[in-house]
């Protein structure tokens, strides 16, 4: 799994003509399914997402999570995330899920990044052609892959 988190003022996801999620101060999450993603690929990015230590405390340093903040999360699905672009000029997107394994997977990301910060993320439309406004705080984005980090010797002390 790969997600794209961005420390945002506002966000909002419009479908048509109709706004269908809004937040205020807190995450936007693009997030990518790869197939053969795993419950531990969507335990270990919540986790790590939840953690995220990005906010700015009373020095003006990175050291609150969401959580902290009691800021809101605005999860959007996107498999361009696993495009690959290393040869000509039209991306590939093979290593994407197929909806039918990746659907469950954003449904349960969905549920655990509840269940960790203990609020509901607000959510665009699984596969729909979403518009996405955004004003990015700082600004802030990282990217975060579960494959790359459940590798890393030091993810052990981020369980």
């Amino acid at each position: 799994m790969r997600a794209v988190i961005q420390r945002v003022s506002k966000a909002c996801v419009t479908i048509g003509d109709k706004e269908t999620a809004a937040i205020g101060r807190g995450l936007l999450i693009f997030l990518g399914v790869e197939t053969g993603d795993a419950s531990s690929d969507v335990q270990w990015l919540a986790g790590k997402i939840a953690r995220m230590r990005i906010f700015p405390d009373g020095q003006d340093r990175m050291n609150k999570d969401i959580q902290e903040i009691q800021g809101d999360m605005l999860v959007v699905s996107q498999f361009t995330l696993f495009a690959d672009t290393q040869k000509g000029n039209r991306p590939s997107f093979l290593e994407a899920a197929k909806p039918d394994e990746a659907l469950p997977r954003y449904e349960e990301f969905l549920k655990k990044i509840e269940h960790l910060t203990g609020r509901a993320p607000a959510h665009g439309t699984f596969a729909a052609d979403m518009q996405v406004a955004l004003i990015n705080d700082g600004p802030v984005t990282i990217l975060i892959d579960s494959h790359e980090g459940i590798k890393a010797p030091w993810s052990k002390l981020d369980s």
